[in-house]
C-alpha cells in the first residue's frame, strides 16, 4: 500500500505504484485535465512520474509558479521542434527558461529573418494543435552521444560528452523531435497555447566569443491569453518609456563608440544627475555620514589583499606604470578601509559612517551593455559603516527606514525585501552569523514589512538584505543593499581600540540606496516616462512670450525664478505661442508660463501644467508658491 499525502493534509492510498497523473485522476477529471506536472517530496516531476513509496505530492497546474516554468520550458522545446521542421539543417544547442519566457540557440547557415520568425511561430501553433504526447526516456551517456551524432546534432553530442560516462541522461520526444533535457515537461503539446516569438539575437556557443556565433530566438509564454496580452501591452509601454529613446528625444545624454559603456551627459541630463546627487548628499549629511573621496587607481597589492584580484580580475581595467600593476577600482570598499585605518580609532568613534559618490569601472562584456542601465563606468552612492557587532541591529533599523523615505521621494513605494542567509562555505562563527541575520531580519520587522528569506544566498563573508523596486509597469529593479562583512576589515588590517583597551576588528556594513546613479536615473526616466517630477525635471519652468512686447517681462520672470534656485529659461523666439507650447510639452517641461500684454500689465502669468492642464492666470508670487510647494513635497 502506497500512501500519498496532499497539500491540504489529506491522504490517498494505492495498492500499487501510481503516476502523478493517476493520483490527479483519482481526485477528479478536472484536475487530471489541468495537471501539468507534479511535485513529489519537493521535487518537480512529469505527470508520468511513477510514485513507488509513501510520498508528499502537489499537483502542479497553470495556476502555480512551477506550472508557468514548465510551460515555458516546454515551449522552448516546441520552438526547437518547429525550427527543425522548417529548417532541417539547423542544429539545436541549448534552450533555457528566462524571466518572462525562454530562448533557444541554433546553428544555421544564414541569419533568420523576421519572415522566418513568423513562419516558426505559425509552425509552433500547428504542432501544438496536434496535441502530441511528450514522453521521457533514459539512455546511458555513450548511447545518447551516439544517437545525437547519428542525427547530425553535434552540439547536443558535445554537451552530453561533458557528462560523466557512468551517468544516464534523459531525453524527451514529441512527434518526430527528440531533445536532451532534465525536464519536466507538459504531458502533451496541446497544453502550449499562449506564446509569442519576440526577436533574434547573436550568442556565442557556451558564451565564449572564441566559439561560433549562434542565433538566439527569444520567446515568451503564459498560462492564459489575458496574461500574454498584458505582457505584450507592458512591452509596448516599456518601449515608449525606453530610457535610451527618451534620453535622445529629451537631450539628456548619449553613448558614443569612442567610449563604449560610458555616458556623455548633456546639460539637461547633468541637471538631473546633480539633483539626484545633491539630494543623496543631503541624505548623507542629515544621517551622520561623513563624505569621503578615494582614488580611482590603486595598486594591485591592495586588490590582492582584499581578495578582488583572484575573484574579479577579469572584470577589472588594469594598467602598468614603472613596473607596478594598478587597477581602476570596481568598488569603493577597500579605499574606505584605508581611510578608516588612517589614525587610531576607538570604540567611542563607532559607528563610523563613510559615504562616497565613488566612480567605479568594470569591464562588462559589450553584449551586456544597455544604455545607461548597464555601463562600464558608473558612480555609486556608496556607503560603509564601521561598527561593533552589538551596533549592527540599530544601524540596519535606521538604514531601512532611511531607504524607504528616499525611495518614496523618488516615487517608489512598492519594495520587495529579501534576506540572503549563510551559505555552506563561509567564514565566521555561527554565533556571529546568528547575530547578523537576526539584525537584518529584525530591522525589516521594525519597519513593518514582509520579507523573503533566500537560504544560502548570502556572501561568504556575511548575510545581506536586497531591496528591489517595482516600477509603474510592475518591473523589478534591485537597487538597494545592506551587507554585513566580517572579512574585509580583517584582511586589510582595520582595527579599533575597545573598552578593554585591546584591539578589535570592526564589522563593516556595505550599503547603497540607489546603487549606480547612471542606472537609477535610467530607472527614473522609465518610471516617469520622461516626465520627471518638478523637483527632478532638468527644466522646471519655461516662460514663453506671445510677442516681442513681453520680452523684458519674460526675462524678468526668469531672473526672479533663477534667483530662487529654479531651473527656468525664456523662449523668446519669433514663433506662434501654440508652437512653443507644443514643443515644450513634448519636452515634458512641468510648467509653461505664457505672458502677453494682459499678464505683463497685471504682473501675472498664464500657467500651463504638464499634461495639457490650463491652471489659469495667477500672480507670479502665487505661482512661485505653488512651484516651491511641488518641489518641497516631491510631488
Amino acid at each position: 500500500m502506497i500512501s500519498i499525502q496532499l497539500p491540504d493534509g489529506s491522504k490517498r492510498e494505492f495498492d500499487a505504484p501510481v503516476t502523478v497523473a493517476g493520483v490527479a485522476a483519482s481526485i477528479g477529471a478536472g484536475l487530471a485535465k489541468a495537471a501539468l506536472a507534479g511535485k513529489v517530496d519537493g521535487k518537480l516531476v512529469d505527470t508520468s512520474f511513477l510514485i513507488q513509496k509513501d510520498s508528499q505530492l502537489a499537483i502542479v497546474t497553470e495556476k502555480d509558479a512551477d506550472g508557468l516554468e514548465v510551460i515555458r520550458h516546454s515551449t522552448a522545446h516546441l520552438l526547437a521542434y518547429a525550427v527543425k521542421e522548417l529548417f532541417p539543417e539547423a542544429q539545436v544547442t541549448i534552450g533555457p527558461v528566462i524571466e518572462h519566457g525562454f530562448y533557444y540557440d541554433f546553428s544555421y547557415k544564414r541569419p533568420f529573418t523576421p519572415e522566418d520568425l513568423a513562419a516558426i511561430e505559425s509552425k509552433m501553433s500547428e504542432l501544438a494543435k496536434k496535441d502530441e504526447a511528450v514522453t521521457r526516456s533514459v539512455l546511458p551517456r555513450d548511447e545518447a552521444v551516439s544517437y545525437f551524432k547519428s542525427i547530425g546534432e553535434a552540439y547536443k553530442a558535445e554537451i552530453i560528452e561533458s557528462i560523466p560516462s557512468n551517468e544516464d541522461v534523459s531525453l524527451y520526444a514529441e512527434g518526430k523531435f527528440t531533445d536532451l533535457c532534465r525536464g519536466p515537461h507538459v504531458p502533451s503539446t496541446g497544453k502550449l497555447k499562449h506564446f509569442k516569438l519576440m526577436k533574434v539575437a547573436g550568442a556565442y556557443w557556451r558564451g565564449d566569443h572564441r566559439n561560433e556565433q549562434l542565433q538566439r530566438i527569444y520567446g515568451t509564454a503564459w498560462a492564459s491569453k489575458d496574461d500574454l496580452q498584458k505582457y505584450l501591452t507592458m512591452l509596448e509601454e516599456a518601449e515608449k518609456r525606453d530610457h535610451r529613446k527618451l534620453g535622445k528625444e529629451l537631450g539628456l545624454f548619449h553613448i558614443d563608440e569612442v567610449a563604449p559603456g560610458v555616458v556623455f551627459w548633456h546639460p539637461k541630463g547633468w541637471a538631473v544627475w546633480q539633483e539626484v546627487e545633491q539630494y543623496m548628499r543631503r541624505v548623507y549629511r542629515d544621517n551622520g555620514y561623513q563624505e569621503v573621496k578615494g582614488p580611482q587607481l590603486l595598486d594591485r597589492s591592495l586588490w590582492e589583499a582584499s581578495g578582488h584580484w583572484d575573484k574579479y580580475k577579469d572584470n577589472m581595467f588594469t594598467t602598468e606604470s614603472e613596473k607596478r600593476d594598478y587597477a581602476l577600482k570596481p568598488m569603493n570598499c577597500p579605499g574606505h578601509i584605508l581611510i578608516f585605518k588612517h589614525g587610531i580609532k576607538s570604540y567611542r568613534d563607532l559607528p563610523l559612517r563613510f559615504g562616497e559618490f565613488g566612480q567605479c569601472h568594470r569591464n562588462e562584456p559589450t553584449g551586456g551593455l544597455h544604455g545607461i542601465m548597464r555601463v562600464r563606468g558608473f558612480t555609486q552612492d556608496d556607503g560603509h559603516i564601521f561598527c561593533t557587532e552589538d551596533q549592527i541591529l540599530a544601524e540596519c533599523v535606521n538604514y531601512t527606514a532611511l531607504l524607504q523615505k528616499v525611495y518614496k521621494d523618488f516615487g517608489f513605494t512598492d519594495i520587495i525585501y529579501k534576506v540572503a542567509t549563510r551559505p555552506e562555505a563561509r567564514i565566521g562563527s555561527d554565533e556571529v552569523w546568528d547575530k547578523a541575520e537576526f539584525a537584518l531580519m529584525e530591522s525589516l520587522r521594525a519597519s513593518g514589512v514582509e520579507f523573503i528569506i533566500a537560504p544560502g544566498d548570502g556572501a561568504f563573508y556575511g548575510p545581506k538584505i536586497e531591496y528591489t523596486l517595482k516600477d509603474a509597469l510592475g518591473r523589478q529593479w534591485q537597487c538597494g543593499t545592506m551587507q554585513v562583512d566580517f572579512s574585509m576589515p580583517g584582511r586589510l588590517g582595520a582595527e579599533y581600540v575597545g573598552e578593554d583597551s585591546a584591539r578589535h576588528t570592526p564589522v563593516m556594513l556595505h550599503r547603497a540606496i540607489v546603487g549606480s546613479l547612471e542606472r537609477f536615473i535610467g530607472i527614473l526616466i522609465e518610471q516617469h516616462a520622461g516626465a520627471l517630477p518638478a523637483w527632478l525635471a532638468p527644466e522646471q519652468v519655461v516662460v514663453a512670450n506671445i510677442t516681442d512686447n513681453q520680452t523684458d517681462y519674460a526675462l524678468e520672470i526668469v531672473n526672479s525664478l533663477q534667483k530662487q534656485g529654479v531651473r527656468a529659461k525664456a523662449d523668446l523666439r519669433n514663433e506662434k505661442i501654440t508652437y512653443k507650447i507644443r514643443e515644450h510639452s513634448l519636452q515634458k517641461v512641468p510648467y509653461i508660463l505664457v505672458v502677453g500684454d494682459k499678464e505683463k500689465a497685471n504682473g501675472a502669468v498664464a500657467v500651463r501644467a504638464r499634461g495639457n492642464q490650463d491652471l489659469g492666470v495667477m500672480s507670479l508670487a502665487d505661482f512661485q508658491q505653488k512651484l516651491q510647494a511641488a518641489i518641497t513635497d516631491k510631488v
